[in-house]
């Protein structure tokens, strides 16, 4: 087994269990694939049942040491962990370009701002307050305790490899807890950086673990096993389901950050152009693989050609290719998976009627590319205005009223992010107070803030991360109800 001084930056991924981070050489392995090339950028080892076993043992024991460690020393490792990921943003952008596809300028800014995310909660770390009641019973002292909640499971998809992940591991650390956390066996590499930050920072053996594998075998014998306390993912609402169905076999409390399907009301009096240029920029960042990516847009009728014409200009301008290329705004789909998925929306949203106004079509036959694509006049009956595209495309409406809007808005079952443009102070207050959505952006794409919680309604999910709500989901409140004794 390898140790922490053995591993470098670009190194394969690795298992991290206690003091031993195993290689693909030393187990089965799965090929990481360059979706600009479609190469084998390198291979991601296989956890064994014993590998399981042993990190589920290492993070009881890394939490006995860690749930003990001072708030103020907690912040120290955080700090530091941020510290050294800014010093290696540009080696770890480029990894993450490798295996995710995204342009390196995204890449480092991700990285950047996972950085800050460390950073903030380093910060947090020390502000893990408890409380003291006032008590109707005289002679009572009521003091609520915040504790770590134990061992976290947690479990991370593809689209962002450094602050999804970082988000779950910086929260359960900075409360006290250790951490197993299982990310896309596609995406390998960041995690592992993360560690290797962690562990030079001084994270004690234990605190955080990393396995890759049978994503079924790893959640069960996690969510299974009683040393686990919590369970932390983000991924599809499919998938949460299946883990929040195990996680209750044992009643663990869980955080879900699952799917969206966002809506965009433009309304008449906004600025069109405005609203036009910045949902442009953010629909197909990370080729529109973005959980709060802008999906469903549902113009008024009374600008919508101004907007549309607008759109279109900025989405013509954006050049897609290879993301370690100079000037490449858009890269690759991440997976064939995806790829395929695009494929069947657009086509089934033309079969149903819908005008094909931009893209619609892969680009060459290596890579997962495909057009920045728009659709106008799209029916209610194309599946992309039901199913979460995660993907280049935008589909876009029209409406004549605020309750038609709201009504196209809320006609899902998943609320996660959704966005409002208009002038009027009116129509920001209803709108985004009847949206059913975790976050609303008023005149703005910008709704992820490491200060502010980040979560879901309905079926986009439960728990917040992020701000101060990110640090309560990896603690308990402990009443201690005391009287003096004489």
């Amino acid at each position: 087994m390898l140790h922490i001084d053995a591993f470098v930056p670009g190194d394969s991924p690795c298992l991290v269990i206690g003091d031993s981070w195993i290689h693909a050489d030393q187990r089965e392995y799965v090929p990481v694939i360059n979706p600009a090339t479609e190469e084998t950028v390198c291979h991601a080892p296989v956890a064994t049942a014993d590998d399981i076993q042993l990190a589920i043992a290492t993070s009881v024991q890394g939490f006995e040491t860690w749930r003990r460690t001072l708030p103020i020393d907690r912040s120290r490792v955080l700090r530091g962990a941020a510290e050294r990921i800014r010093e290696r943003a540009d080696d770890i952008a480029r990894l993450m370009t490798l295996e995710q596809g995204k342009p390196l300028a995204e890449a480092r800014a991700e990285t950047l701002s996972t950085a800050d995310l460390f950073e903030w909660f380093s910060e947090e770390a020390r502000r893990s307050y408890g409380r003291i009641v006032a008590s109707q019973v005289p002679g009572v002292a009521l003091n609520v305790m915040a504790e770590p909640i134990g061992p976290v499971a947690a479990f991370t998809a593809w689209n962002f490899p450094m602050v999804v992940p970082g988000r779950k591991i910086a929260a359960a650390i900075a409360a006290g807890c250790s951490i197993i956390i299982k990310p896309s066996e596609e995406t390998p590499l960041c995690v592992v950086e993360i560690a290797r930050c962690l562990r030079d920072a001084g994270l004690p053996n234990g605190v955080l673990a990393v396995l890759y594998g049978d994503p079924a075998q790893i959640s069960e014998t996690l969510l299974a096993a009683p040393e686990i306390r919590k369970v932390a993912i983000t991924g599809s609402t499919r998938v949460g389901k299946i883990l929040a169905r195990l996680a209750a076999d044992t009643m663990k409390p869980g955080t879900y950050e699952l799917g969206g399907h966002s809506p965009v009301l433009v309304f008449g009096d906004s600025d069109a152009e405005g609203a036009a240029a910045q949902l442009a920029v953010a629909k197909y960042r990370n080729a529109g693989q973005v959980c709060t990516s802008p999906s469903r847009f549902f113009v008024h009728r009374d600008i919508v050609e101004s907007f549309t014409e607008s759109y279109l200009a900025h989405v013509d301008k954006i050049v897609v290719g290879d993301g370690l290329q100079d000037g490449v705004a858009m890269g690759p789909l991440s997976n064939e998976r995806q790829l395929l998925h695009i494929v069947d929306l657009v086509s089934d949203a033309v079969t149903h009627g819908a005008q094909l106004a931009a893209g619609g079509h892969r680009i060459g036959n290596t890579g997962y590319f495909y057009e920045p694509t728009v659709l106008l006049n799209v029916p209610d009956t194309a599946r992309i205005m039901r199913e979460e595209p995660f993907g280049p495309v935008t589909a876009i409406q029209t409406f004549d009223t605020t309750d038609d809007a709201i009504a196209k808005a809320n006609m899902l079952d998943v609320g996660l992010g959704s966005y409002v443009f208009s002038s009027s102070p009116e129509t920001m207050i209803r709108v985004a107070g009847e949206l059913q959505a975790g976050m609303v952006g008023v005149n703005t794409c910008l709704i992820a803030h490491h200060e502010a919680p980040f979560g879901g309604v309905n079926q986009s999910g439960y728990g917040r991360e992020g701000g101060i709500e990110g640090l309560d989901a990896y603690q308990i409140k402990k009443l201690v109800a005391a009287r003096a004794v004489a």
